[in-house]
């Protein structure tokens, strides 16, 4: 009788078991992302039901180096959608754009990230491992470039375009210059000697600032907007990371890096007088207002976009880059495009993009990032 009850109870237990088996494999085969691990639609394609993360057919790992101005934006990025999507391994190197751009040229990389566009010569290249097609830019990062500082006893600073243009050029020495006392009015500036960090790598947040100032104070900065550091003097670290770094333990140091660098080090920013009404903070809205501005200036599948530095309007902060990433528009490698596809279209996602605000950066605006999505579905 015992034998027989155990029977019973073993058979009854596999029924629920088949039965919850069914469920879950026909919550799986439906269009219903609200609930579940993942799910698949009519067209095959799985989505990450918790995120809705489309993952596709991606599978394996995928490799990308290049800019460390979006590191922050890429570890949120990596870890969200690597959540969404078992299996698929993301595996981004923050170095710098220019060693990005290297990498993805010699094809040891599925795409790469820079903050600025590809030059000619680096588009020619590509062609070499885009068989069919060549490398463009997507513009996915947005945000200012921060310009932290650290001076015992002063918490608020503001500078215009010619005063930092003379202090990472070695021209303004001490703190209490009167060209940085005639901005900051009733300001205690000590007798400090300035200490300039600046990036000792190709960066493209290097560039993007040489751009502003080049722009915005042409008789103060003569130096052509390039990667590698122009200016003598000053002192090199390794990345933002490097650069923030050193601005946070140094008295009287000075140094650019993203606006989310200073928020995750507590490292206060200067504002920047830009000849409007009030001097303009370093944030993510602010920059984001500058960024809206901006056209699109690359052909084909290419979004490379043109920045205004100069702009005078009311609470745009002017000092921004925008992260492009860069991959083939067509001859991409079988074996990683799914994943690359799958991977940018999450980023450029109202999700992935939603990350960069709460992480201290700026969303691409809505007209342009249409632009993105469209391009990224047609990636081959």
């Amino acid at each position: 009788m015992k034998l027989q009850r155990k029977n019973r109870l073993r058979a009854t237990a596999l029924g629920a078991l088949a039965v919850s088996s069914a469920l879950v494999l026909t919550a799986c085969g439906s269009d219903n992302n609200s609930g579940g691990s993942s799910s698949t639609g009519g067209s095959g394609e799985k989505t990450s039901a918790a995120s809705n993360i489309k993952c596709d057919d991606a599978k394996g790992q995928l490799l990308a180096s290049g800019s460390s101005a979006q590191k922050n934006a890429m570890d949120l990025w990596v870890k969200d959608y690597m959540a969404g999507c078992k299996g698929v391994e993301i595996n981004y190197k923050s170095s710098s754009s220019g060693e990005g751009i290297i990498a993805f040229n010699q094809g040891t990389v599925g795409f790469a990230g820079s903050d600025s566009a590809l030059k000619p010569e680096e588009v020619a290249d590509s062609k070499k491992i885009c068989k069919t097609g060549q490398g463009i830019n997507l513009p996915m990062v947005g945000g200012p470039i921060a310009i932290g500082f650290h001076l015992e006893g002063v918490d608020s600073l503001t500078l215009d375009a010619p005063t930092l243009a003379k202090i990472f050029d070695g021209k303004i020495k001490k703190w209490n210059d009167p060209a940085i006392a005639k901005l900051n009015s009733g300001a205690k500036l000590p007798a400090k000697a300035i200490q300039a960090f600046h990036r000792s790598e190709d960066s493209g947040t290097t560039q993007n600032l040489g751009k502003y100032l080049a722009a915005t104070a042409p008789n103060d900065w003569k130096y052509e907007p390039e990667k590698k550091w122009p200016a003598p003097g000053g002192q090199a670290a390794s990345g933002s990371a490097g650069v923030a770094a050193q601005v946070k333990q140094v008295d009287g140091s000075i140094g650019y890096f993203e606006l989310s660098y200073a928020s995750s080090q507590s490292i206060s920013t200067v504002d920047i007088n830009t000849g409007g009404s009030a001097p303009v903070k370093a944030s993510s809205e602010n920059a984001s207002k500058a960024i809206a501005a901006a056209k699109i200036k690359g052909t084909g599948k290419d979004l490379a976009l043109d920045l205004d530095y100069t702009t005078k309007a009311e609470g745009a902060y002017p000092i921004v880059l925008v992260t492009y990433e860069v991959a083939c528009d067509s001859g991409n490698k079988p074996e990683t495009l799914s994943t690359v596809k799958s991977f940018l279209n999450y980023t450029a996602s109202d999700q992935g993009q939603k990350l960069l605000t709460d992480a201290g950066y700026a969303p691409i605006p809505t007209e342009i990032n249409a632009k993105v999505r469209e391009t990224i579905a047609s990636l081959s």
